[in-house]
């Protein structure tokens, strides 16, 4: 059977692990969507939120959704919001326009590094990282350079399971407004689709990607998903909630 067949059998048997998952960057648009995506299909026993600032939701779907305030700057202190999930997505990030080139780097490698090695201490077994297309630790940009070496570093872990997801520009309308994505967003939805696929891919695919591959069940300690394969991945779709 075709794994893309296999996903509705593998949803109901991995709700039956009762699992519990944590959040990094659930106030940003990926983070944002993962988190209503998690909970209409009702993947995890227990979802918790780690993040700077707690997050009002008026739905009474969150009314469950844990959160953990915590300070980036000494997580050491927080090491307990880490503790005891199964399941770990990282979409924490920023831009250098908005924090600087030093801010960016704290932010997209520091501070995901240092959540990463707690949540290996904390027990996680898989661990879920948002990288970006073109992610190379040994490249001139520093955006591609810092995705790159936070990938390795973060492998140096050593999770049970490792995935790294690596799409190309992401197609979405922002809460927070960048003209120059904007742009990009707007080039690439207005070319053939057969074309755009290699050069972007829709939010939503991305996180649809993201819990199919945690899904199914996989004997890789790392693994790398490019843009190709969160496509493919991300098209699928099956039965929600029980």
């Amino acid at each position: 059977m075709d794994e893309i067949e296999a996903l509705p059998k593998l949803r109901e048997d991995f709700r039956m692990q009762n699992k519990s998952v944590f959040i990094l960057g659930a106030s940003g648009e990926t983070g944002r969507v993962l988190l209503k995506e998690i909970l209409e299909q009702s993947l995890f026993s227990k979802v918790t939120l780690i993040g700077r600032r707690k997050l009002t939701f008026d739905e009474e779907a969150y009314k469950n959704v844990n959160q953990e305030v915590v300070d980036f700057e000494k997580l050491d202190d927080y090491a307990s919001a880490f503790q005891g999930h199964d399941v770990g997505f990282c979409c924490l990030g920023t831009t250098r326009n908005k924090a600087g080139a030093e801010g960016f780097v704290r932010v997209d490698r520091d501070y995901v590094l240092k959540s990463a090695e707690l949540a290996k201490a904390g027990g996680c077994k898989h661990f879920n990282l948002l990288s970006s297309k073109g992610a190379d630790k040994s490249s001139n940009f520093l955006y591609l350079q810092v995705k790159g070496e936070v990938e390795a570093r973060v492998e140096e872990l050593k999770f049970d399971r490792y995935s790294i997801f690596r799409p190309a520009v992401l197609l979405c309308d922002r809460q927070e407004f960048r003209p120059g994505e904007w742009m990009v967003r707007k080039f690439f939805g207005s070319l053939p689709e057969s074309w755009a696929r290699g050069y972007s891919v829709p939010l939503e695919s991305v996180v649809k990607a993201m819990l199919n591959n945690a899904m199914r069940p996989s004997n890789k300690k790392v693994e790398l998903l490019d843009n190709k394969a969160i496509h493919y991945l991300g098209k699928a779709d099956g039965p929600r909630k029980p």
